[in-house]
């Protein structure tokens, strides 16, 4: 009787995902709080709770990006250079990700 080798990609909802979508999460928070809190005195025109917009969006592109990352890694599950290919892709998706998420977090208070 033979046997059958039955090669199977990672699923693409596991809990992977769920850290993956954590981490970044954390790491666009901690990125945005950097900038956020070392404002000692905010310009007028920004209002009592401009951290609060920033404070949102960041985290919440940091998270898309984890996701991104996450899918960009299964879909690549390969050997050799595509799976590098793969890894390099889905971290510069990360920076441009969070780098707009930044951007979007920032606009029209300390990004004019």
């Amino acid at each position: 009787m033979a046997q059958k080798n039955h090669a199977v990609a990672p699923a693409i909802f596991s809990e992977k995902l769920i850290i993956r979508m954590i981490i970044g999460t954390i790491v666009g928070l901690a990125v945005i709080s950097f900038f956020i809190f070392r404002v000692p005195h905010p310009r007028p025109e920004w209002g009592e709770m401009w951290r609060v917009r920033p404070l949102i969006v960041t985290p919440l592109m940091g998270a898309m990006c984890g996701a991104g990352f996450h899918v960009v890694t299964c879909l690549f599950y390969q050997r050799g250079w595509q799976r590098v290919f793969g890894v390099v892709l889905a971290v510069l998706g990360c920076i441009v990700g969070m780098w707009m998420g930044i951007i979007l977090g920032l606009h029209g208070t300390m990004w004019n």
